[in-house]
């Protein structure tokens, strides 16, 4: 079996190959990709393999966007850390959806599923329709963020605070008055919490708030220093590869 796999942690990757050769010791694996940019030049320029696992959240955004511009004619099986996802979207059209850390029963379990389709009546999933489900507002975002330091808890409004970021692997909240508190969410899960109408990933240490944003200037290769307030210690550049999207943002 010919496999393509798309994720961006190595250690993920690390594990998902070894599980999958555990169980299909004659497999092929035809690539690894971690962007949907690369993913996009590997499917113009290849053959589609027999299976793809596609983590849903890739380096430079949600893996559903390939399906805009590659239209996908072998079974996919997603993985994702998260479950805020249409879970019947899958569900309905034969698609299975591992949660991270995904462990070798999980995925026998869904190559069993793909045999057992495969040898009754497996039609290639309707992605398109899959899309357009996640794409549709599917959840309640997070309102308030309760912080526990010592033995005191604090709840915070979410309209109290100005950003978010990562600093000596600790995660914290920034409020528009100044306090930086720690919470017990990586930066990801956070991001997932968060209306994206009112935050933005800049790049993979901040998270900030529109109202955040005191100024901004051009940067080399387009992109952005952003300024915020309360100020940050720490450099406030968007990625290049999140630029664009960056200014889409400040424009919705």
């Amino acid at each position: 079996m010919k496999i393509l796999i798309l994720e961006d942690e190595e250690l993920a990757l690390k594990r998902l190959k070894k599980i999958i050769t555990d169980i299909l010791p004659d497999v092929i694996f035809v690539s690894s990709i971690a962007s949907i940019e690369e993913a996009l030049l590997w499917f113009r320029s290849n053959p589609m393999p027999d299976l793809i696992f596609m983590d849903i959240q890739l380096a430079d955004g949600n893996s559903f966007k390939i399906f805009n511009y590659v239209t996908i004619h072998c079974p996919v099986i997603f993985t994702t850390a998260y479950e805020n996802y249409a879970l019947e979207a899958f569900k309905v059209n034969s698609v299975d959806y591992l949660l991270k850390p995904i462990d070798k029963a999980d995925v026998q379990r869904a190559l069993d599923k793909l045999k057992l389709l495969q040898n009754t009546r497996f039609v290639v999933a309707d992605y398109a329709s899959i899309l357009q489900t996640i794409q549709q507002p599917q959840k309640k975002y997070k309102d308030r963020f309760v912080i526990k330091i010592g033995d005191t808890i604090k709840s915070i409004s979410v309209s109290e605070i100005a950003y978010f970021f990562t600093e000596s692997k600790t995660n914290f909240l920034c409020t528009k008055d100044g306090r930086r508190l720690p919470i017990d969410y990586n930066l990801d899960q956070t991001e997932q919490m968060l209306n994206p109408k009112n935050f933005f990933r800049i790049n993979r240490q901040f998270i900030i708030g529109h109202h955040a944003i005191e100024e901004m200037k051009a940067h080399t290769r387009s992109r952005i220093i952003v300024k915020l307030t309360p100020p940050s210690r720490l450099d406030t550049i968007v990625a290049l590869d999140r630029a664009q999207d960056f200014r889409n943002w400040l424009a919705e």
